[in-house]
C-alpha cells in the first residue's frame, strides 16, 4: 500500500471526524470532569508516557510537541512549568486543546499552533526548542521524513528529540494479522491502517522496525541517544469502550512478569529519545 500518495486533508478529515481519546470520557466533552477523566483513563492504559516525556524536566523549557491532540501531554508539559507551542493538523482536534488550557488556567503557557508538519517551517518560523516532542503522530502523515527534515529547523546544539512511532514486529501487528487479516500477510500494510486505531479506517499508519528508525533517524541528521519498545493493550475492547478494564482472557492468565517482557520486545510502541547531529542544515541560532 502507498501511503505516500494519500493527501494530507484525506488525513486531517479523518482525526477531525473523531480526535484522538475524544471517548476517553463520556461526561460532557469540554467540562473539566471530562479532562480529568480522559487524562486519567490515557495515563492508567499508557503510563509509560510519563517516563518517555519527563514533564517535571521541562519546567522552565521550550517545548514544541508535534501532533498535541486534544492537548493531554501538552497540558503536562505546562504543568509543569514548560513554555509549549503545540502544533496539530485537525482543527477540531486543536479547538478541543483550547477549550482545555483555557480550563486549567494555562493558556498563556502554550501557543497552539494550526499546522502540517511536513511543511511545518511554513506555519510556524523557526526558532530553537528544548524539546521536540511527538508522540505516536509522525507515524500517520504521508511522508514523516518531511517532518523529521523540518525539526531540523527548531534545534540547538543541546535540543532533545523524543519520538513514539509504532513497532513492525509487535503483538498488536500479530494480533491485527490474525483476527482482522486471516494471514493475509501480502495485505498487512493496509490491515495495520485500516485497524491501528480505535477508529477504523486511518488512512495513513506506517510501523518501523528498530533498524528502521536508527537509519530513519540518522539520515535526517539525528543521533538516538535511547530507545525501547512498550505497551500491549491488554483490555477486552468490548467492555473497554464501556469505561471497564476487564483483560483478554489469556492476558489475565499470564504472569506479570512475562506480559513486561512481552511488552519489552513486541510492544506496539518504540519511544525514542534522539539529538541533532550534524550541521548540514541551516538551523536557528
Amino acid at each position: 500500500m502507498n501511503f505516500n500518495q494519500v493527501s494530507i486533508e484525506l488525513v486531517r478529515n479523518f482525526w477531525n471526524t473523531r480526535p484522538c481519546n475524544i471517548r476517553h470520557s463520556i461526561k460532557p466533552v469540554g467540562t473539566r470532569e471530562y479532562f480529568d477523566e480522559v487524562e486519567k483513563r490515557k495515563y492508567f492504559v499508557e503510563p509509560h508516557i510519563i517516563k518517555f516525556a519527563e514533564f517535571p524536566r521541562w519546567n522552565g523549557k521550550k517545548v514544541l510537541e508535534i501532533g498535541c491532540g486534544i492537548g493531554t501531554d501538552s497540558i503536562n508539559f505546562a504543568r509543569h512549568g514548560a513554555q509549549v507551542t503545540a502544533v496539530e493538523l485537525s482543527e477540531k482536534s486543536l479547538e478541543i486543546a483550547q477549550v482545555r488550557a483555557k480550563i486549567y488556567g494555562l493558556e498563556d503557557r502554550i501557543r497552539f499552533v494550526w499546522a502540517n508538519a511536513e511543511e511545518l517551517s511554513q506555519y510556524l518560523p523557526p526558532e530553537p526548542f528544548d524539546l521536540i516532542y511527538s508522540f505516536g503522530v509522525i507515524h500517520h502523515t504521508p511522508h514523516p521524513e518531511r517532518v523529521l527534515e523540518q525539526l531540523n529547523f527548531y534545534c540547538h546544539s543541546d535540543t532533545v528529540i523524543k519520538i513514539m512511532l509504532y513497532n513492525r514486529y509487535s503483538w498488536k501487528v500479530l494480533w491485527i494479522l490474525m483476527v482482522y487479516g486471516k494471514g493475509r500477510l501480502w495485505k498487512l500494510d493496509q490491515l495495520i491502517a485500516q485497524y491501528s486505531e480505535a477508529q477504523t479506517g486511518c488512512p495513513v499508519t506506517y510501523t518501523f522496525t528498530r533498524s528502521q528508525v536508527l537509519k530513519l533517524l540518522k539520515k535526517y541528521n539525528f543521533e538516538i541517544n535511547d530507545i525501547w519498545i512498550d505497551h500491549i493493550f491488554p483490555y477486552r475492547v468490548r467492555e473497554y469502550i464501556k469505561h471497564q478494564y476487564v483483560k483478554v482472557w489469556y492476558f489475565r492468565w499470564l504472569p506479570h512478569p512475562i506480559f513486561k517482557w512481552l511488552e519489552k520486545h513486541f510492544g506496539w510502541h518504540i519511544c525514542v529519545t534522539a539529538k541533532r547531529i550534524n550541521d548540514n542544515i541551516t538551523l536557528v541560532k
